[in-house]
């Protein structure tokens, strides 16, 4: 911060987030060149304003620099009356019978973080002193007529995240225009879509460039967001506090999977060791390393020679570590760790909804989208709205809306098409560096090229998938543009499943054509199958997994570097060139004459950070998704997937957290119930895990040839001779028209050996297929099937086992919903008796000079008196709230009624 700032502060110090009063506090920011003399936009933001300030909102603008803002300030009758029409959950005053009840514990479940709740690992729990523990609160949903129920007198029942959000509430359901024509021109988002407004964003709390004044946001940046506190727990409630629901859902959401990771980390890591630790007793590795003679047969046509089978001694022992017998255990774990850790984020989220209010939330009738309401402008056809009861243009569903959907997703599926055939790509050079003899025509480096083939080729699809990326977002968002969404959370949710699916088929087909096409059809020496005359890859002696685990390792850990370091380094450059600019004042129209923004308050320092958008959470999301497909899909091939996921995970949370904290401007609260589709698309990726688990066992490692070799050919029931019964013979004299290798150092070359399960020559039914294969092939079938069923079957066990709500907070709820409905009905009660003793006018005969004995007479019965007004005359009532341990349900102790006459 310069030092002219820093005096501005100081002499600012009582208005840097408030009105020039001092006292009341904004709310919400609206910010527009004021440069721009454009009637239009002039007129729709003084029609804007004066609606605002007629819903009771109070308007202060600030026309001292060459941005213009308007701050807005929410009273308190205003907050009270729209969190009743919003139907927010507030905490209530104390309830008698209310310490009785012991919440849970608010912490991520299970045995791990009971462990470290002991005082050895007292380091992972957050500092208590600094992040205050509150008193356990009841809720219920706020009603000005149920008074008797909440502290809303105390200053800070309305909290800022709620000031903010009934704010936006009313911004985004204002009209800026007049006139049965412009019925439509309605909300904030509209405003700013057509430019009359630059930004609208509430204020963040405090300025980070000072950090010795204390404030939330300074606290979060420092003991949440500090990469130091990487092994803390995260402060949920104040996260919710400071940014809403919706955000601090996904930040309880991503602790909650980092902490499930550890599992599968220490599975993975076991897994890894055992094959490291037994590595030099596989028989496979051994026998290839120690076989001298065999021969097999070229790996390209023409200028490949022939190569010795122990050059890949070093790739069939690094396959051992990852393709062992603690392979199928492992996978089985996997499974079921992804079914059990969305039913575990279940109850866990089930603890999140109660605590935070949000058990019973139902999305309100989201008025129409701006871009909506404008492409309908002109159209005739209209619908009514059974939940808002008003007439709404629709368009013709064949002449527009299905014309445009099939247009959308037409491009869409171009486009995945296109990735698909950017692998496509890839493999045909992964194909024509076969040809080549700088890749195989030093027969003692093959090991080492055989890693480094498809390293590179791993290192070009991560570079193309990540263009694509990039150009596809734009496609995507232009396409559903041109759909006719009605809602937000309509377009939002298709944007959304878009981009998944393009993400989904660019990040993972290269993987899939490895684990499940790579080797399976590639031919034999006599008549080898071919794509554009080119030669189909093939395995090594040691199967294919361990190109997997090259592919899948180069992808997961290059797109998690690339996000992290693109995850601070993006937005910090981009608001740095925000704030260049401003200070600059290069946004003003005439360079000469335009003023510079001076961050002398809090509104103009906020007003250069980036602003938030719907998509600003999905992208956090989409990453986290992504990678959970990388750990339960292909996890197999990739043990130590679930150890870098969690490496990952732990910089995501507090990069995420200080990006959100210093280069963005402060998210709207929203609620929501849950982390949204999400949630189905890990469903469906763990039915997909399955599946793909299943099928890379039994045809991309050694697994079913090996148990059938030991149980059905070996005599000794030992893989002793194995890696010879998977090698076939070739007689090089029947080799195709220029296969063979023109030079050759071998002399003298008979015969070469392949990877397959062939018939010899020289016999019938030569270089046909065997018995055994179809045995082999009906029990991989067999496997996948079996192995699918039972661990279906496990998984549905392990859902139906846990439920989705623990039984102690079932029972917490319906204690905590008996004690509030039995005070409500009492409470009821006796406003209708005082009612009725008003009306018989025994009120208005004591009025005069009984107060101060009915406050007396009822304080010694636990109760306390204020006085409310309500609009009418009949709308009299005495206010109570309970007061030290007194049972209130107690009808004897009231027999008299003390009216008290209020009117409006």
């Amino acid at each position: 911060m310069c030092k002219i700032c820093e005096e501005l502060h100081k002499d600012c110090h009582g208005t840097w987030n408030r009105f020039q009063d001092g006292k009341r506090m904004v709310d919400f920011v609206l910010a527009y060149n004021g440069q721009d003399q454009s009637e239009d936009m002039a007129r729709k933001r003084a029609t804007f304003q004066q609606n605002l300030q007629a819903e009771g909102l109070e308007i202060e603008p600030e026309c001292s620099q060459r941005i213009h803002f308007i701050k807005i300030h929410v009273p308190q009758e205003v907050l009270s009356r729209y969190c009743e029409i919003m139907r927010m959950q507030m905490p209530t005053a104390k309830l008698p019978g209310q310490d009785n009840i012991a919440p849970k514990d608010f912490s991520v479940s299970g045995l791990l973080v009971k462990l470290f709740r002991r005082p050895l690992f007292s380091f992972v729990i957050i500092d208590r002193d600094k992040f205050r523990k509150k008193e356990y609160q009841l809720q219920h949903e706020y009603s000005r007529d149920k008074a008797y129920l909440f502290d809303d007198g105390q200053p800070d029942f309305f909290t800022p995240s709620i000031r903010i959000a009934v704010a936006h509430f009313i911004l985004e359901r204002t009209y800026f225009n007049v006139g049965e024509e412009n019925k439509y021109d309605i909300g904030l988002r509209k405003l700013l879509n057509d430019g009359v407004y630059l930004d609208a964003y509430p204020l963040h709390d405090g300025n980070t460039d000072m950090p010795e004044v204390e404030c939330q946001r300074t606290l979060l940046l420092q003991e949440w967001a500090s990469v130091i506190r990487w092994i803390k727990h995260q402060p949920l409630d104040h996260i919710k506090e400071y940014f809403g629901v919706k955000v601090a859902m996904y930040f309880a959401w991503l602790g909650f999977y980092t902490h499930m990771l550890i599992w599968a980390s220490i599975v993975g890591l076991l897994c890894f060791f055992y094959g490291l630790l037994t590595f030099r007793d596989n028989r496979i590795s051994q026998d290839i390393c120690n076989d001298n003679s065999t021969i097999m047969c070229p790996q390209c046509d023409a200028k490949c020679d022939y190569w010795r089978l122990n050059d890949t001694c070093m790739t069939s022992q690094l396959a051992h570590i990852f393709d062992n017998n603690f392979t199928i255990v492992f996978a089985v774990f996997m499974s079921i760790w992804a079914t059990l850790y969305l039913e575990m984020w279940k109850r866990y989220s089930s603890a999140i909804q109660h605590r935070w209010g949000i058990t019973d939330y139902c999305s309100l009738a989201e008025p129409p989208r701006p871009q909506y309401l404008s492409r309908l402008k002109d159209s005739k056809k209209t619908i009514f709205n059974i939940i808002t009861g008003t007439q709404e243009p629709s368009p013709p569903f064949w002449t527009k809306k299905l014309p445009s959907f099939l247009y959308s997703y037409s491009v869409i599926f171009l486009f995945i098409t296109l990735a698909i055939a950017a692998v496509f790509g890839v493999i045909i050079y992964r194909m024509s560096l076969m040809t080549s003899r700088n890749i195989y025509g030093d027969p003692d480096a093959v090991s080492t090229k055989l890693l480094l083939l498809p390293a590179t080729a791993a290192i070009i699809n991560l570079i193309v998938s990540t263009i694509l990326n990039f150009a596809y977002d734009y496609v995507a968002v232009y396409m559903t543009d041109i759909e006719y969404r009605r809602t937000q959370s309509e377009y939002n949710e298709s944007l959304n499943l878009k981009i998944y699916l393009f993400q989904f088929i660019n990040y993972y087909s290269s993987i899939f054509y490895i684990a499940f096409v790579k080797g399976k059809f590639p031919g034999y020496p006599a008549k080898y199958n071919r794509i554009l005359t080119l030669r189909q890859e093939e395995c090594s002696p040691g199967g294919c997994l361990m190109e997997l685990c090259i592919q899948l390792a180069i992808i997961m850990i290059g797109k998690q570097i690339i996000s992290l370091i693109l995850e601070i380094l993006v937005p910090f450059l981009l608001q740095k060139f925000r704030e260049f600019r401003s200070v600059l004042g290069i946004e003003a129209e005439d360079s000469e004459n335009g003023e510079k923004l001076i961050c002398c308050n809090q509104w103009t320092k906020d007003f250069t950070l980036i602003s938030w958008t719907d998509r600003s959470l999905f992208e956090e999301y989409l990453k986290m998704i992504i990678q959970y497909g990388f750990i339960t899909i292909f996890v197999v091939a990739f043990p130590l997937g679930p150890l870098f996921a969690l490496l990952n995970n732990v910089f995501e949370t507090r990069l995420d957290a200080k990006k959100f904290l210093l280069y963005y401007k402060r998210a709207v609260p929203q609620r929501v119930r849950s982390i949204g589709m999400w949630y189905n698309v890990m469903h469906v990726v763990g039915k997909v895990a399955v599946i793909s688990s299943a099928f890379i066992i039994a045809f991309s490692s050694n697994f079913i040839p090996r148990l059938v070799y030991m149980h059905v050919v070996s005599s000794d029931r030992t893989d002793r001779g194995y890696l010879n019964h998977t090698l076939a013979y070739f007689n090089v004299s029947d080799f195709e028209p220029g296969v063979a290798p023109v030079a050759s150092k071998f002399e003298n070359v008979t015969e070469c050996r392949y990877h397959e399960y062939r018939n010899p020559p020289g016999v019938d039914r030569a270089y046909k297929r065997p018995l055994i294969y179809w045995h082999i092939l009906a029990i991989r079938l067999a496997f996948v099937v079996i192995y699918q069923n039972v661990v279906s079957f496990v998984q549905i066990v392990v859902a139906w086992a846990i439920p989705d709500t623990p039984g102690r907070l079932q029972d917490q709820i319906k204690r905590e919903q008996y004690l509030t409905n039995e005070f409500i009905i009492q409470q009821e009660k006796l406003k209708t008796r005082e009612r009725k003793c008003g009306r018989n006018g025994s009120s208005l005969k004591r009025r005069n000079g009984s107060l101060a004995r009915q406050q007396s007479s009822l304080d010694e019965y636990g109760t306390t008196v204020s006085l409310t007004e309500e609009e009418g005359e009949d709308e009299n009532y005495i206010r109570r709230r309970p007061n030290g341990g007194a049972d209130p349900y107690n009808h004897d102790r009231f027999q008299e009624c003390e009216i008290v006459t209020s009117r409006v």
